[in-house]
């Protein structure tokens, strides 16, 4: 049945996926009404999402295993229960103003459905698109960050309309539908199956018409993966990338009154194009790392935004503010998109799953440790400029990773003397 599978379709359903569990991102939308309707405050509500990012991240690495075990359409389906659980579960625990019962639904239950749906299409994209890696998963990827622009009109439109607890239940049940519909589709390509334009260029590159292309660097298991270098270059490179594009997010309207003195109304228009490009860079970069290198292209990530970070605290014209603000955010989401196909390359598809996985737990560390230094240097400082200053070094520190990444990459293709400790054999095989 798995032969008959569009990859395109494969794509589409992954998507759909991405689009409910990207809703998380407009979390935002419920924090204003949550309070007037029960009175807590914004950190009560706050917490709630941190709880979902953590849980994002840990259950991403403790079951990036049963993805690999039991397949995509299991695994998403188990996801879908648990996201719409979780939202279902906010829905009561709302009316009857259980702030501990709502930790438990959107952050506990909803965090591990987002953890277990985030990973379950992305991993299989790869595999349906060995030849255009960086397109298929920004494609999934890009749905996650178009999630928020769809949820917030809509959940804003409901929450007026019907109130918070029904809004809730309302979009447990539309995302359950849509993501169930997704499962029901999504499966793991046939072993060896290549598309149609890498068979002739496998064929033609046995007749030496053709340049054979470069093969994944390794292909290795997640416990042979955590123990080479490439992995916690890449963590470390992963979790400095999201440290600073979610300390923007997480206070970009205050920073812009207070550093561009642009108005509440501007700066809220200014969050919300923030997404766009979040979004846009998500397909954008992803796309363009299949040409130039996924090493090649973090390089430029941070080369681009350490620039940014140490232009930030001169800057007070609003237009130009925008732009570098604009150009970080899409760069936060290119790293998300490019980091799957990265994976690929660098430790090959047999458990691409469970290493994903292990690294998104820079994601879960990032989202809490981004906002509370930002948090913590402005409640001592009364400024913003010493927060650009820490993460522009803090990018200087992820330039220099991303450079030993390449240079490592490059003395494994070269054959030259890895410190890896991975077997000889697999190292032969490399490049």
């Amino acid at each position: 049945m798995t032969l008959n599978k569009n990859r395109w379709l494969i794509a589409l359903s992954a998507i759909a996926i991405h689009l409910s569990i990207g809703s998380a991102y407009a979390y935002s939308v419920f924090k204003n009404p949550l309070s007037d309707l029960l009175g807590w405050n914004s950190k009560e509500v706050t917490l709630s999402f941190t709880i979902a990012i953590l849980f994002l991240g840990l259950s991403a690495a403790v079951f990036g295993r049963f993805v690999e075990k039991w397949g995509p359409r299991k695994s998403a389906t188990i996801a879908a229960f648990l996201f719409s659980a979780g939202l279902l579960i906010s829905g009561l625990a709302i009316q009857l103003e259980s702030l501990l019962l709502y930790y438990v639904g959107y952050g506990v239950i909803g965090g591990m459905g987002l953890g277990i749906g985030y990973i379950s299409p992305v991993s299989t994209l790869v595999k349906w698109f060995p030849d255009r890696r960086g397109l298929a998963t920004g494609m999934a990827v890009m749905g996650f960050g178009a999630g928020a622009l769809i949820a917030s009109p809509v959940a804003a439109y409901f929450i007026q309309s019907v109130g918070i607890s029904t809004t809730f239940y309302i979009l447990g049940i539309s995302y359950f539908v849509l993501m169930i519909s997704g499962a029901s589709y999504i499966a793991k390509p046939p072993e060896g199956w290549m598309p149609k334009s890498m068979q002739e260029d496998s064929a033609a590159a046995i007749t030496g018409k053709t340049k054979r292309r470069q093969e994944d660097l390794a292909q290795l298991t997640a416990n042979e993966a955590v123990k080479t270098k490439r992995f916690w270059l890449l963590w470390i490179m992963m979790f400095i990338n999201i440290s600073s594009g979610i300390m923007l997010i997480s206070v970009a309207s205050p920073m812009a009154q207070d550093k561009v003195g642009m108005t509440v109304v501007a700066a809220a228009s200014m969050v919300g194009l923030m997404g766009l490009f979040n979004g846009a860079g998500r397909i954008l970069w992803s796309s363009f790392s299949d040409y130039i290198g996924r090493s090649n292209i973090f390089i430029i990530f941070f080369s681009v935004q350490l620039v940014l970070f140490f232009m930030l605290p001169s800057i007070s014209n609003v237009i130009v503010f925008q732009i570098c603000i604009f150009i970080i955010l899409t760069m936060y989401g290119g790293g998300f998109s490019s980091l799957p196909a990265f994976i690929g390359d660098l430790f090959g598809t047999k458990q691409l799953g469970a290493i994903h996985g292990y690294i998104l737990t820079a994601w879960s560390s990032a989202g809490i440790a981004g906002p509370m230094i930002v948090a913590s240097i402005y409640d001592a400082t009364n400024s913003y400029n010493a927060t650009f200053y820490i993460f522009g070094i803090s990018l200087v520190v992820a330039l220099a990773t991303a450079i030993m990444m390449k240079l490592n990459i490059n003395e494994v293709r070269a054959g030259g003397v890895v410190k890896d400790p991975v077997s000889k054999k697999k190292i032969a095989k490399l490049g």
